[in-house]
């Protein structure tokens, strides 16, 4: 079947339907046609469904994969700002569609092959290397997936690659094509320049009073003054309050003893790992464990480095391969387990004890603890007093020296900055203050800031400068620095135009460089890239790489200072690679198969239960 597919493909007939089908793709998009399906139905493609099960799976990877790259699980808002359920339904629809084509063409994997996949895949090996059920059944039960489901799926997965194999393995990209990317990539060249910056041109005249006032009245929105409010700033929470209290050493050692079975600490282990690139590396390990060998002298042995996880608890590993492994050894043995790709070896080197902690180690978390525990019972009385107290117009000073509070004076812009020197106000909570504090009116009892309901600030306004216009006496020295500049640049940015009009006309630029005291100096051959030569980083290689064997030119860098240059040599690249030709026979097939995917996926029809979509999102709730 799959000679023929794949003979079928190389018709006449067949290039003409995939023209057809691929413009069309681009002409019509995929549909989406909302439509009440079952309950248990999230999307309808063709004949097939997509379940809700299949779908909060499938979302639950996206979630996952984004996690990874954000450093934290997306909110359900961010998530949906970041498209993933459309991505996902997108990825679900694609394999149905594709599903269907291949059933239609009687594609199929044997029961040996399938077992053959199973047998063979790195992700359930066991400590041996060899497949483990054990290892099988419990990564399944942490993707939720049952054993049929992992099956069917792995069935369906096979069929759509034997597809994709059939209809697109012969795909190579054109000659034309491959030389073009290749001269784009691989063309180096040689260039005679000069930089020209503020030391080569005259420096300009020193400012009158009615340059800078001119200059001033130009650009007054960049001296202006930001509003600064001074205020007193008090706040109140369970921390704040706690962090006041201290206690004498027999209640702490009471409490300590009333509590200390709770007081543990957790077993930590200092866990190596290296991974095995081979057969002969995990024999190696393999064959020094039965004999008694060293983890370290078999790294050597191997020539390999390996490289030190940390001190962790069990909870701390987030790999539950290796924290089984790990934490089953004792100090100084290692095992030989799955990696993500291949096979790695996991060594522990010392072992720290768990077990309850001593009074003296725990002294400071029980008075913490104790501290917190009497704030919290005592917070809601303070509150209120406090609140009494606001009521009857008594300064925070006041109130602060009362309850033994850190009272906490700042000089305030609408940047909330200064807002920082107060540790119990979050960064995120700094705008709300900020806000509340500007939106404060002089002589008027200001109303309490409530962070949450047990989290509270006060602030007594004080002096307000308003924002205002600064006079020339008051910016004088930076105004002048910031028209020397700007004259500076605008005679450099002339020098340059001048410039490259000789190098229009012909005039060597040699000559040009002896006309400014200098002289050009020849660079190594580069790449568009700038080869890393700071001269030629950014868009100054780009330009050079901008016109042909004779160009010249003079570009502005990131700097500010200009580089003139003119082409020496171009060096024309060799051959193509293998690599090269490899990623481009890659992305060829790539975008040929993406097209294909999205054109079935139209013909086939989407259609989508919007209630069941809607409530799967609103249950997920990703990181909230």
């Amino acid at each position: 079947m799959l000679d023929s597919l794949r003979a079928f493909a190389k018709t006449l007939i067949a290039k003409i339907f995939f023209a057809v089908l691929i413009v069309s793709f681009a002409a019509f998009g995929i549909s989406n046609v909302i439509t009440n399906l079952g309950s248990d139905t999230v999307a309808k493609v063709g004949n097939q469904d997509i379940s809700s099960v299949d779908f909060q799976r499938a979302y639950q990877q996206q979630i996952n994969a984004a996690a990874q790259q954000m450093g934290k699980v997306p909110t359900g808002d961010e998530a949906v700002a970041m498209g993933l359920p459309g991505q996902t339904l997108s990825r679900l629809s694609s394999d149905a569609a594709l599903d269907q084509m291949a059933e239609q063409f009687g594609l199929g994997v044997s029961d040996d092959k399938m077992g053959e996949l199973l047998r063979t895949d790195p992700a359930f090996a066991g400590t041996l290397g060899n497949f483990s059920r054990d290892t099988f059944v419990q990564i399944l039960q942490q993707n939720g997936f049952t054993e049929a489901d992992y099956l069917k799926n792995s069935a369906e997965a096979a069929k759509r690659a034997q597809l994709s194999v059939a209809l697109f393995s012969d795909v190579e990209p054109s000659d034309t094509a491959t030389q073009l990317i290749n001269r784009y990539t691989g063309d180096r060249r040689s260039v005679d320049y000069f930089v020209l910056n503020s030391t080569s041109i005259p420096p300009v005249a020193e400012p009158t009073d009615a340059d800078l006032a001119a200059y001033l009245k130009d650009k007054q929105a960049n001296y202006r003054t930001e509003e600064t409010r001074g205020v007193d700033i008090l706040t109140l929470s369970p921390e704040v309050l706690a962090a006041g209290k201290t206690f004498p050493d027999d209640q702490l050692q009471a409490e300590y003893d009333r509590t200390k079975a709770s007081l543990t600490k957790a077993e930590k282990r200092t866990i190596e790992q290296v991974v095995l690139p081979d057969a002969n590396a995990v024999k190696i390990f393999q064959d020094g464990k039965a004999a008694g060998t060293k983890f370290d002298d078999l790294v050597k042995q191997a020539g390999l480095t390996s490289t030190s996880l940390g001190t962790l608890a069990k909870t701390d590993v987030t790999d539950p391969t290796l924290a089984n492994a790990a934490f089953g050894l004792q100090q100084g043995d290692f095992a030989v387990i799955p990696g993500a790709v291949g096979q790695r070896a996991v060594a522990v080197t010392e072992i720290q004890p768990g077990g309850t902690i001593s009074f003296d180690d725990a002294k400071a978390a029980v008075q913490q603890n104790l501290a917190l525990a009497q704030a919290k019972n005592e917070y809601a009385d303070v509150l209120d007093q406090i609140e009494e107290l606001r009521a009857a117009f008594k300064p925070l000073s006041e109130i602060a020296d009362r309850f033994k509070l850190k009272l906490t004076h700042v000089e305030l812009t609408p940047s909330g900055d200064a807002l920082s020197a107060i540790p119990d106000i979050a960064t995120t909570d700094r705008t709300k203050v900020e806000q509340a504090i500007f939106a404060a009116q002089p002589d008027k009892l200001a109303p309490t800031i409530s962070l949450t309901s047990n989290h509270n600030v006060w602030f007594d306004l004080g002096k307000i400068d308003p924002a205002r216009d600064q006079t020339l006496d008051e910016v004088h020295d930076a105004v002048a620095a910031a028209w020397t500049q700007a004259k500076t640049d605008e005679a450099l940015t002339a020098a340059a135009n001048t410039i490259k009009g000789q190098l229009t006309s012909g005039t060597p630029l040699a000559d040009i460089a002896a006309s400014m005291n200098q002289f050009p100096q020849l660079s190594q051959p580069i790449s568009r890239e700038g080869d890393g030569t700071p001269v030629f980083s950014g868009s100054v290689a780009q330009e050079v790489f901008n016109g042909g064997a004779d160009h010249s030119g003079a570009v502005q860098d990131q700097d500010g200072d200009f580089v003139v240059f003119k082409v020496n040599s171009v060096t024309q690249a060799g051959d193509p690679s293998p690599q090269l030709k490899t990623a481009l026979q890659g992305a060829t097939r790539d975008t040929l198969y993406a097209e294909f995917v999205g054109g079935i996926t139209q013909q086939a029809g989407m259609h989508i239960n919007q209630q069941a979509l809607s409530q799967l999102l609103d249950m997920s709730g990703a990181g909230q």
